[in-house]
Parts: structure tokens; C-alpha cells; sequence
């Protein structure tokens, strides 16, 4: 079979020899030409040969063309903060001080959108026959975001009836964008919804089951495979993402990857995941991403999964890292006597941590996956930013970033279990929930009278 007959199996859920292996290799691609993010998403010749080199070097069985959440954003009005090492992240919010409904709907033409389909009509002319080729759109709740900013939680309560009209018009921009791609010659058109974790089942339900339904519907009348991809613990809402119907749902590690598949095995959804990303692809070894794989394999339940990372890889993720996933995923028993006797050596924490209790002003933690490059981590860091400057100088900020290792032996340290985090004076306050401004300005508030 050829890898996209195998996934096109998969999503029919036959049976199969092995499950796909699907690096979402965005930025990443970049590295292997040695060309900076920053050049690589705005070109698409130099995004074609990345890709061309992912697909060969890593023995994919699909892949995304372009992982990019800020395209549509682009192109509606958000000014956006470019990176050599990530993808773009967006620094102005069109509707931060505005409770207008959009109408513009991007055209083909705009912005970026032409890189992203020369990209693909070039992918699929070269390796469209054997790999199976995905088309990120930007869901509806991350796009809103992107267009309201952090208000939009606050929304949800005071405003609802403008967060529905917003989501409708972000899902007929979504539709929009995944009939240009569906055009384009994309198999699978993934909606990424990273904010879907930071919202209550209820609140799931309430604003997000209709445009997603809808969303998923649309993409089933255009012929080709949908998966809904979300980051962060959206444990809560893997079933609720169920009754919308896609055909795949994609989650990253801190997901327990064997309790989800089995809700997604009850709806006959395929499910995709859950390579951590920092620990085991960018900071890990060879027989450490081997192990991730054969793990994974051997706590669920045979079929309708998708080996992939749990988000966008990272720029730097090592060459020989991705190899031995493909390793894994392709030759299951050498790699299971290669790692036989392997033993992952322990992390330390080497630094110190705070004297919390003798601090001379407020303290806030906001630990991240990395908030250049995750859309919840980025709200919740810009959450934490405008409500640290209420206080003029009187409290203190920090990001401790999961990609880099001494902060992950600082998460483990503090008890991190779910990102993205945010402390205040060490004590864990928000846990994968991105607070409103002006709720998290009173706890810090409590902090100064204390």
C-alpha cells in the first residue's frame, strides 16, 4: 500500500499493516533547507522543496502543506509578530475594542493565500499519488480569538450572542478557506482549534457544536477527509469534538491518548497523536522517540490511528529524531531490540526556585509550551502581560518555555501538569484555562493586600 492508501484505509477504518506516520512538519521544513521560518512561509518554490524533503527523508505516509494558523488572520486585519525559529504570532487584534461582525471573507488572491496554494497544487502534482496531503485551516474559535483578543473569554458570559454571530462568521470564513484548499488537491482538510481546550464541555456546547458540525458537514460535501486538531488538555471536550462529526481528531500529549481512543472508537472516529513534542522529538534521543512510538502502539487498541507529534514540530527538531520514529512506526520489532535495554536518564532541576514567601511584589509564573508558537500559550501569556501592567511596576512576570530543557525539569519541579500554566507567588492558579483580564487582575490584586 501506498502511504495514502493506507491512510484513506484508516479513515475507512479497514484493516491495515501498520498505522500512518504523519509528521507535522511546518517550520521545521525550513530547517532541512536551511531557510528560516520567516522566509520559508512566505515563499512558496523554497516551501515545495522543504516539503519535498520532508516527504522523502521521513518516509511519510501524509503530510501538511502549510502549518500556519495566522493566514486567514493576516489577512483580515491582524498585524502579525515574525520569528526565525516559528511561525508568525498575532499581535493586534482587528476587534479588541469593537463588537462588530466582520463580512469580508479572504479572496484567493490575499495575502498568503497564493503561497498556500501554489504549495499545494505543486505537492500534489509531485507526490499527490503516494502521500496523502493535508490542508490546515484555522478553526472558528481560534480565528475569533485572533480577531477579538482575550475579551472573548469575558464575551462568552456577558456577550454571548456576539460570540455566536463572531463563530459564524469565522466558521463561513473557515468553509471558505477549505473549499480554496479542497480546490487545491488537499485529501485532508484539518481544522487546527488550539483554543478548544481552554472552554468547558458546556461552553463547547453551547458555542462551538453548530459552526462545527456545520464545518464538518461542509468538508464531507466537498469529498475529501476532515480531522479536528486541537492542543493543550482538551480531555473534557474529546467527546463533545466527537458529535461534530469529523472523521479524525488530532490531540498532543497532554492528552492520555488510550482513554480518548476509547471514546473515539465508540463514534468511529480515527484519532491521531500524541509524540510529546519537547521531551521526547526536540530534547530526546533517538531511542527515546523509538519508545514513544512502540509505547504508544502497544496501549491502544488496534487501528484507526494516526502516528503524529502532538503539534506543529519544532524548528530544531533533530534530523535523526524524525528518522527514528519512521524507524519505529515501519520496522516495530528491530526497533523494539534496539531499545530493549534503553533507559531515558533522568532530568534534574539544577537551578532554584523562588523563595516564594519572602518576595518583595508579586510574582507571575506562566509556564508555555512555547507562546511564539502555541495559540493557547500566547493568550494566556498576553492575558498575563495586560493584566501585570494594571499594576505599574508592582508585580513581576516570567515565561518559562517548555522547549527549552531547564525549564522542563523547572515544570516538573513545580508540579506543572497541564500546559499552558500560570502561577502566581508558586501556587498554581490557572491550569490549561486562559483567565479574563480582569479576573486574573483581582487575584493578583489579593496578592498586594496579603
Amino acid at each position: 500500500m501506498t502511504g495514502k492508501e493506507l491512510i484513506e484505509a484508516v479513515f475507512a477504518h479497514k484493516s491495515t499493516p501498520r498505522p500512518p506516520w504523519v509528521p507535522f512538519a511546518g517550520v521545521h521544513a525550513g530547517k532541512l533547507i536551511g531557510v528560516k521560518a520567516d522566509r520559508i512561509l512566505r515563499d512558496a518554490d523554497l516551501l515545495v522543496e522543504g516539503l519535498k524533503k520532508v516527504n522523502t527523508l521521513y518516509q511519510v505516509d501524509g503530510q501538511p502543506v502549510l502549518f500556519d494558523l495566522q493566514i486567514e488572520a493576516e489577512v483580515l486585519g491582524c498585524e502579525l509578530r515574525w520569528a526565525e525559529d516559528a511561525p508568525p504570532s498575532v499581535a493586534s487584534h482587528p476587534l479588541a475594542h469593537s463588537v462588530e461582525l466582520p463580512t469580508r471573507i479572504p479572496r484567493r488572491e490575499e495575502g498568503r493565500i497564493p503561497v498556500a496554494l501554489q504549495a499545494m497544487r505543486t505537492m500534489k502534482a509531485a507526490v499527490g499519488t503516494h502521500t496523502a496531503l493535508y490542508g490546515l485551516i484555522t478553526g472558528p474559535f481560534t480565528l475569533a480569538a485572533h480577531l477579538r483578543g482575550t475579551e472573548i473569554f469575558m464575551d462568552m458570559l456577558d456577550h454571548p450572542s456576539y460570540v455566536h454571530g463572531l463563530l459564524d462568521y469565522a466558521n463561513t470564513v473557515a468553509r471558505t478557506m477549505a473549499e480554496y484548499y479542497a480546490e487545491a488537491g488537499m485529501d485532508v482538510i484539518a481544522v487546527v482549534d488550539p483554543m478548544i481546550s481552554q472552554i468547558s464541555p458546556d461552553h463547547f456546547k453551547e458555542f462551538m457544536e453548530a459552526p462545527f458540525s456545520d464545518l464538518f458537514s461542509h468538508v464531507k460535501r466537498l469529498g475529501v477527509f476532515s480531522s479536528f486538531f486541537v492542543c493543550g488538555n482538551a480531555t473534557a471536550n474529546i467527546e463533545p469534538m466527537c458529535l461534530t462529526k469529523p472523521d479524525c481528531i488530532s490531540v498532543d500529549e497532554n492528552v492520555h491518548l488510550p482513554h480518548a481512543k476509547e471514546i473515539t472508537d465508540r463514534y468511529g472516529i480515527v484519532i491521531g497523536g500524541n509524540l510529546p513534542l519537547t521531551t521526547v522529538m526536540l530534547l530526546g534521543t533517538q531511542e527515546d522517540n523509538m519508545k514513544a512510538v512502540l509505547d504508544l502502539m502497544d496501549s491502544l487498541t488496534p487501528g484507526s490511528w494516526i502516528v503524529s507529534p502532538g503539534c506543529d514540530m519544532p524548528y530544531d527538531t533533530p534530523i535523526e529524531n524524525c528518522v527514528a520514529v519512521a524507524q519505529a512506526v515501519r520496522h516495530p520489532e528491530k526497533a523494539r531490540e534496539m531499545v530493549a535495554h534503553y533507559k531515558a536518564p533522568d532530568l534534574k532541576f539544577e537551578g532554584k526556585l523562588p523563595d516564594y514567601s519572602h518576595l518583595s511584589k508579586p510574582l507571575v509564573e506562566v509556564f508555555t509550551l512555547d507562546s511564539a508558537t502555541c495559540a493557547a500559550c500566547g493568550y494566556m501569556l498576553e492575558a498575563a502581560k495586560e493584566a501585570v501592567k494594571r499594576f505599574q511596576g508592582k508585580v513581576d512576570l516570567v515565561e518559562y518555555k517548555y522547549t527549552i530543557r531547564e525549564n522542563v525539569a523547572r515544570c516538573r519541579a513545580m508540579g506543572v501538569k497541564q500546559l499552558p500554566s500560570l502561577f502566581i507567588n508558586g501556587e498554581l492558579v490557572y491550569s490549561s484555562i486562559i483567565p479574563a483580564v480582569e479576573e486574573l487582575v483581582e487575584k493578583i490584586r489579593s496578592k498586594l493586600k496579603s
